[in-house]
């Protein structure tokens, strides 16, 4: 791998604006179709896929989903679209606005992603893993982020769209592109890092996410690996390595690699965890001297922050500096983070996914955090665990203390196994259940009970939509 002092030296050297410019005819190159003079007269800015948010100079691609993108091209032009592909399969071809002609508009994004990529040329840094990828992602960029110019994968666009639209997202001066990698298939990760190629590959974790496809962990590390399928000879694996899992997939390979936990027998190795209501502190046994701080509660967050301070370390970015960065990393929406009621009361939201190991960590964390009020917990259905779904919704029984938690809102047909298995464990009338459908009067409960002085948790996969409760909350 280059070291930071030839990135570096690289960024001085370049000159090139802060914006996409790619003529139309390099585009038509790109996807190898024949390019007209007038092509050479038309400067491409931006590319998208949203008729209503673009800017001038946007090339616009018509992705077919629940609408078809292709009725939208009128309208694409009127906001500003320069050009627009058109899938071939397609009749009554708009006029008036330059129209390259492809096969298939999504495989054509994926081109022009993967050639932009290539002219830009910076390290790519990609992530998977069943828990962790984005705050990880977060982290990452915030560390790179002190002496390189980085870009980074917005929200959670870590899809067959969102990957390619990552990449032109870049500016033309990023140094690094921080990927994160979503699937829930086989083939479905070898597919996406063949789009970006990473110098670097970090597996975060091997938890239940999707089991309901892959059936046992032992398939879903499998598919996990696929992340090394597109790695560069001389790449590095940035992995977990309290994970036997990996670390068995892991002994196969022939890229070089660096390993993170709390066992000891990893590369980066984490000591002292201390976490409270606000953050986590931890220390690093290969840094003896240094205290590292991130905004976050749970100490399950330590190893995301460790794969980070890996990767930054593989970039030779200076630790203190990684201190620094870490104590104040712009965390994406809707990851776990405290927010005030309107009351006054401490809400923990965590409402984007969740799978067992997940739930079960934030459970902890929220159980151990100091308050002098009452403790709610709000769980809402675990998706995609198919067949074990009952099992494992039931199995998070062991994981709340009714001497920490008050009392227990569940919302959805699954954590109905839930409310059964934690009858015994509760006075009656502190366990509550309800359908997916009836979230106002869940609320409606809620606010009924808790005060200014009480903390409320909320937790569920993103199919229930927590963040309706959350709104009301607040």
């Amino acid at each position: 791998m280059q070291t930071a002092l030839n990135l570096r030296t690289a960024r001085l050297a370049r000159k090139e604006e802060i914006r996409m410019k790619m003529q139309l005819s390099e585009v038509a190159r790109a996807l190898g179709i024949e390019s007209d003079d007038q092509y050479d007269q038309i400067t491409i800015t931006s590319v998208s896929f949203d008729s209503r948010s673009l800017e001038q100079g946007a090339l616009f691609v018509p992705l077919i989903a629940s609408n078809d993108g292709h009725e939208f091209v009128e309208a694409a032009k009127q906001n500003g679209a320069c050009a627009a592909l058109w899938q071939k399969d397609h009749e009554n071809r708009p006029q008036g606005i330059p129209l390259l002609i492809v096969d298939d508009t999504l495989e054509a994004l994926q081109k022009i992603g993967k050639y932009y990529l290539q002219k830009i040329n910076p390290k790519v840094v990609a992530i998977t893993g069943s828990n962790g990828k984005t705050t990880t992602k977060d982290m990452i960029a915030a560390v790179l982020s002190t002496q390189f110019n980085v870009a980074k994968t917005r929200d959670n666009f870590n899809n067959h769209i969102g990957v390619p639209m990552t990449v032109l997202s870049m500016e033309p001066n990023t140094e690094i592109l921080v990927v994160e990698i979503g699937m829930d298939h086989f083939g479905e990760l070898d597919h996406l890092v063949h789009l970006v190629d990473p110098d670097v590959a970090v597996i975060t974790m091997i938890g239940e996410a999707h089991i309901e496809f892959f059936k046992t962990r032992d398939r879903i590390a499998d598919a996990k690996m696929e992340i090394t399928h597109a790695l560069k000879e001389d790449g590095v694996l940035v992995y977990n390595g309290d994970e036997p899992l990996l670390i068995e997939r892991a002994e196969k390979l022939d890229f070089e690699t660096k390993t993170f936990g709390t066992g000891a027998n990893v590369d980066l190795q984490a000591q002292n965890i201390v976490s409270d209501a606000e953050k986590t502190s931890f220390r690093v046994k290969q840094w003896p001297e240094l205290n590292f701080t991130i905004p976050m509660i749970g100490a399950y967050n330590v190893k995301n922050a460790l794969a980070a301070l890996c990767v930054g370390s593989e970039f030779q970015i200076d630790p203190r500096s990684m201190v620094k960065a870490l104590e104040h990393f712009d965390l994406t929406k809707n990851r776990t983070e405290w927010v005030k009621a309107s009351n006054g009361a401490d809400v923990l939201s965590d409402v984007y996914n969740s799978n067992p190991t997940a739930c079960a960590e934030v459970l902890t964390a929220f159980q151990n955090a100091e308050t002098t009020g009452r403790r709610y917990a709000v769980l809402g259905d675990m998706l995609e665990l198919g067949e074990q779904g009952p099992k494992m919704h039931a199995g998070l029984a062991d994981k709340i203390d009714p001497k920490k938690v008050d009392e227990v809102f569940l919302c959805g047909p699954l954590m109905k196994n839930l409310a059964e298995a934690l009858t015994d464990k509760f006075a009656q009338g502190k366990i509550h259940h309800y359908a997916t459908c009836e979230k106002e009067q869940l609320v409606s409960d809620l606010k009924e009970r808790f005060r200014s002085e009480d903390m409320v948790m909320l937790k569920g996969s993103h199919g229930i939509h927590l963040e309706d409760v959350l709104a009301e909350l607040r």
